[in-house]
């Protein structure tokens, strides 16, 4: 059981989402897993150019560490992401990474795996970002099983707490991916997005050769 844990603050080691991530990884340590923490803001990821490579060929033309992190993303059965709140959003480089991911949308790529997200903010919104990373995970095709949202600009105790409760999401994390834990609820969203996008490609099967190769591949496209 693999865990990776990717932390989106600029802050390194003084980030408080930092200790939120890891908190998270502790808790799915403690429940057998083998974790692993990348922090995006000392990786180079640049742009998405939107030139359509990733469809016809599966590859991107930008040579950077990104294709180094979508392999760590695939490798894993479950994927942390952590946030601090950027003006109501999620922070530059971790809008980067997601911006470069429009193949494993289209493929459905994360199907099968679990998901969860955290997030620390001065004064508000800390839930509604952690909102906005599990809803990139889940139409990335993964199954989300929480959040951890923590106000922490003015109380000096609610990133302990906060910690608190992202060990324990690291365990029920751990758990989803041992019992293969569904939620009917996300499951149908899977089942119209996976329809949905096999349309697509289908559609411009002749631009996106390899997406249509990759459907085509698992038996869901003729």
């Amino acid at each position: 059981m693999k865990i990776l844990g990717i932390n989106a603050s600029p802050k390194g080691e003084k980030s408080q989402t930092r200790r939120l991530v890891m908190g998270v990884l502790e808790g799915a340590r403690q429940s057998g897993a083998d974790v692993t923490f990348i922090d995006i803001c000392s990786l180079d990821i640049g742009y998405c150019t939107a030139c359509g490579t990733c469809y016809a060929k599966g590859e991107c033309v930008i040579d950077d560490d990104y294709a180094m992190l979508l392999e760590k993303m695939l490798d894993a059965d479950g994927i942390v992401l952590g946030s601090p709140n950027y003006i109501d959003a999620v922070t530059a480089q971790l809008k980067t990474m997601l911006d470069r991911m429009a193949d494993v949308v289209h493929c459905q790529q994360l199907a099968g795996k679990y998901g969860c997200s955290v997030c620390t903010a001065g004064g508000a919104y800390a839930d509604e970002v952690a909102d906005y990373m599990n809803m990139a995970l889940l139409n990335f095709g993964a199954t989300t099983v929480g959040k951890v949202g923590g106000l922490v600009g003015a109380d000096p105790n609610a990133i302990t707490v906060a910690e608190k409760g992202a060990k324990e999401l690291g365990k029920k994390l751990a758990g989803a991916i041992k019992t293969r834990w569904e939620d009917p609820v996300q499951q149908k969203h899977h089942n119209e997005r996976k329809e949905y996008f096999k349309r697509l490609v289908m559609f411009n099967k002749d631009l996106w050769k390899h997406e249509y190769d990759y459907w085509k591949g698992l038996g869901e496209l003729k």
